[in-house]
């Protein structure tokens, strides 16, 4: 269904999100430490926002059901209702079903599932429980704050003036009036309207609006005032109580109507004008206990401009095609023997190149933000299995394409989730086996050799190398009498069915994921492999390339074919001489430097035709712990390269990961270096040195 939103309700759908995800990490953090009073304001915050914002918009279910949550948070700041394990579990639920709220809003026209209206009662019925009040010996909120909402109604007075820029920043009175009626009864409304203009100097942009509110309500000043907090700076507020002889210490702006270059005057500058000093003005400290905001947290708050990703895509595929048309103009300039022309074009290039580098890192994203999101998944899980487990998390700032970061998710879930299912075990077992009854998981996050490794590790029982060689002769994977190493064992879990688990779970045991998750990064042009130790815990390990769209590669040429090296796997080149080219194809490898470097004669690998060169040229390429030499015929230099996609029918095609765009219109391939280095490794361990050169042409 598409979404058809005004751009202020879909920033409200995306900061909601935004807020929840926080709100979780917040209430995870409080139940590791029940007495960190900054994880209760900051979930506090996020509650109170969400239901603000979601009243500017009337959006009413959000607001009742988050008033209820937000009540229950009050209650926990001031100390009436304490931290246990049980307000954990429905505060962390309700999240889930504020979520589900503002997801129903996402979808226009969408309603709520009896599923989901069952457990959001059943959710207000536990959240209930919490809101009893207060006994005599509970602390409670001084004078200053609030007048407590004991089920008494007040009669109160708000003097409201909007200033002129409300409009303009996205904000409509009417709706913060609306809001102000699902806190009680307005009972008497009166429009000021002292501040229009003559017709003569109207604008239209401008808000000229004022009200006086006679409002009845059991809300205390706190709540009444939260009302206006999102319009604060906009406008001027006094609220009293009907009863007080005079205007309180509120915390808010006390103002009489003002002409309009007066409301224009308060609302920019934030200063009162000679005539208005007699009026007490002081800082909102009220609101200020509930939002400690600094002004260089505005100013950082500033230099941040949320961009809709798919505009960012754009951009990416926009300066791709600058590249190449680019390397297109450089090329001609070069055939014209045109010193100034190669000049300007050079200068171009250089430019270009800037744009890119900016625009790529537009993209990267920290990956700790999707690693903190699985703290409540080893949360939920490890209770599910009835087991203790700790997620530890480091690495965090490491910067990936949001496109990897995206899709790297579900498999990365799959696996932390087979990882406490099958690797972690019980609390008894672990006991026995002289370990720490607590498990620990760790997600860690690094460079190396131009890529990002991901390591999910546990401390588990480990992998039974055995029970995997067993299942995987029954089903043919391997034949029998063959001794695999106990790298290409493990891995073959992530064979198509393969389980070695004894029962199905609700996690798995199906045979249903491993091959999936193999697929889904292999997709991202990545890797994965493991390690385990019997007893000791097992380690996954996924390699990514850092960016998807554009690299800076290697050209290399083989006859009249050109392909493309990733430059971050290229650590030298290495000149070949006739004599040391047949020595080195007949033994399939080189030496170099008293270091066995073994070949891959690309010509041979790819079936080219035609004779080689006479002097042909080693590129030693390095991908994780493999090591290895191309044979090519020429070296081209380095080159900006725009990876685009193979198709369907060459999805299956071996060492090739890409196409790109040359500069004179011409394709080249790129070449999928871990792909031949790992062919190169499994040849290496089923042959002897003589034979490995006619196994690797085959």
């Amino acid at each position: 269904m598409s979404i058809n939103l005004d751009q202020a309700q879909q920033t409200f759908i995306a900061e909601a999100r935004e807020q929840l995800q926080a709100m979780e990490e917040s209430l995870l953090q409080l139940e590791n430490d029940p007495a960190d009073d900054d994880a209760i304001g900051a979930i506090f915050r996020a509650a109170h926002t969400i239901k603000g914002s979601a009243g500017l918009f009337g959006l009413e279910p959000i607001v009742s059901f988050t008033h209820i949550v937000e009540d229950v948070l009050d209650r926990l700041r001031t100390g009436s209702v304490e931290v246990d394990a049980g307000l954990i579990a429905v505060l962390l639920k309700s999240s889930d079903h504020m979520l589900e709220l503002i997801n129903v809003v996402a979808n226009q026209g969408g309603t709520l599932t009896p599923p989901a209206l069952k457990r959001e009662m059943e959710l207000c019925q536990v959240l209930q429980e919490y809101q009893t009040h207060p006994t005599a010996d509970a602390p409670t909120a001084t004078a200053e704050a609030s007048t407590p909402e004991t089920g008494e109604t007040h009669l109160w007075h708000i003097a409201l003036r909007f200033g002129p820029e409300v409009f303009r920043n996205g904000m409509d009175p009417l709706s913060f009036l609306r809001y102000l009626q699902t806190l009680g009864e307005i009972v008497e409304i009166t429009t000021l309207t002292d501040a229009m203009p003559s017709l003569d100097t109207w604008d239209a942009e401008s808000c000229y609006l004022g009200f006086d509110i006679e409002f009845r309500s059991a809300a205390g000043h706190v709540a009444i005032n939260e009302v206006f907090d999102f319009v604060r700076e906009d406008c001027a507020i006094e609220i009293v109580a009907a009863d007080d002889a005079a205007p309180r210490n509120t915390g808010m702006v006390a103002t009489a109507p003002q002409k309009p270059e007066e409301s224009t005057a308060l609302a920019t500058t934030g200063e009162l004008l000679p005539d208005q000093r007699k009026t007490p003005r002081l800082s909102a400290q009220a609101s200020a206990d509930k939002h400690p905001v600094t002004s260089d947290g505005k100013a950082k708050d500033g230099t941040y401009v949320r961009v809709n990703a798919d505009k960012l895509d754009e951009l990416i595929n926009l300066v791709g095609e600058l590249v190449i048309a680019s390397a297109g103009a450089s090329l001609l300039a070069r055939t014209c023997h045109n010193d100034p022309l190669q000049e300007a074009t050079s200068s171009v290039s250089a430019l270009v190149e800037e744009i890119l580098d900016g625009a790529l890192r537009l993209r990267m994203i920290p990956i700790g933000e999707t690693f903190n999101r699985f703290r409540r998944v080893v949360r939920d899980v490890s209770q599910e299995l009835g087991k203790d487990i700790d997620l530890i998390i480091s690495g965090a700032e490491t910067e990936l394409d949001k496109t990897v970061v995206e899709k790297i998710g579900d498999p990365l879930m799959h696996l932390l989730r087979n990882a406490m299912d099958h690797g972690i075990e019980t609390a008894e077992a672990r006991l026995t086996a002289g370990k720490p009854a607590k498990g620990h998981l760790h997600l860690n996050a690094y460079h190396d050799s131009g890529s990002i490794v991901l390591e999910i590790a546990d401390d588990g029982a480990g992998l039974n190398r055995d029970r995997i060689l067993e299942k995987a002769q029954e089903r043919g994977l391997v034949a029998a009498g063959a001794s695999p190493t106990d790298q290409e064992i493990y891995n073959l879990i992530f064979e198509p069915g393969f389980s070695t688990a004894q029962a199905v779970t609700n996690l798995s045991g199906r045979g249903v994921g491993m091959d999936v998750v193999k697929r889904n990064i292999t997709l991202l042009r990545g890797t994965v492999d493991l390690d385990s130790q019997p007893g000791r815990g097992t380690v996954v390990r996924i390699r990514l390339p850092l960016t998807l769209a554009i690299i800076n590669g290697f050209l290399v040429g083989i006859g009249q074919s050109t392909y493309v090296i990733p430059l971050d796997m290229v650590q030298e080149c290495i000149e070949l001489s006739e004599d040391d080219g047949l020595a080195s194809r007949e033994q399939g490898y080189l030496d170099l430097r008293g270091e066995v470097l073994p070949l891959v004669y690309l010509r041979d690998h790819f079936s080219h035709e035609g004779p080689p060169a006479r002097r042909q040229n080693v590129v030693v390429v390095r991908y994780a712990e493999l090591k290895a030499g191309l044979v090519v015929d020429d070296l081209l230099g380095e080159f900006q390269t725009v990876i685009k996609p193979l198709g369907k029918l060459f999805g299956a095609l071996r060492g090739i990961s890409g196409s790109t765009i040359l500069g004179s219109g011409a394709v080249a391939l790129i070449l999928d270096v871990p792909a031949l280095l790992t062919q190169i490794t499994q040849i290496e361990n089923r042959y002897t040195p003589t034979q490995f050169q006619h196994a690797a042409a085959r």
